[in-house]
């Protein structure tokens, strides 16, 4: 069901990447990016040439606001982690809408984007608040590997 959810919102991206009014592709040109990218994911981010890779303006905001939210729950010691995850879902699927990306920065988007949303959904489906103040915890970690591969 993970693996469904992970394909499911690849397309999702991949199709809101790839339409921008300047740009079409065909359902075979998705397909492939597609399969593509869910190899990539497993793989490590790189940097550019030792730089850090360019994300489209529209595109931050998005990933801010995830972090901001993740890190106020923290600090505020806050405990409903069930709304915090549908809010991070929310930012998600903004982000996802916002994707002009394309080419190398948009595939090493990808590499951090895939893993993020499969914690995002860890933390969705938790029962354990133990457990979830832990997956919150890789949250955190997560936007900071942003930071370390993005600008």
């Amino acid at each position: 069901m993970k693996n469904v959810f992970v394909l499911g919102i690849s397309i999702l991206f991949l199709w809101s990447c790839n339409n921008s009014p300047e740009k079409s592709t065909t359902h075979q040109e998705t397909e492939n990016h597609t399969e593509h990218q869910h190899d990539e994911s497993s793989e490590a981010i790189e940097l550019n040439n030792g730089e850090k890779w360019l994300v489209n303006e529209e595109m931050k905001p998005f990933v801010l606001k995830g972090e901001e939210l993740v890190n106020t729950y923290i600090q505020n010691n806050q405990t409903d982690y069930k709304a915090l995850a549908q809010k991070l879902n929310d930012q998600n699927d903004q982000l996802i809408k916002s994707c002009t990306m394309d080419g190398k920065s948009h595939d090493e988007l990808h590499k951090w984007l895939h893993p993020h949303l499969n914690i995002v959904k860890t933390l969705e489906n938790e029962t354990d608040a133990t457990k979830a103040n832990e997956i919150v915890s890789q949250l955190q970690h997560s936007y900071q590997e942003y930071h370390k591969y993005f600008n």
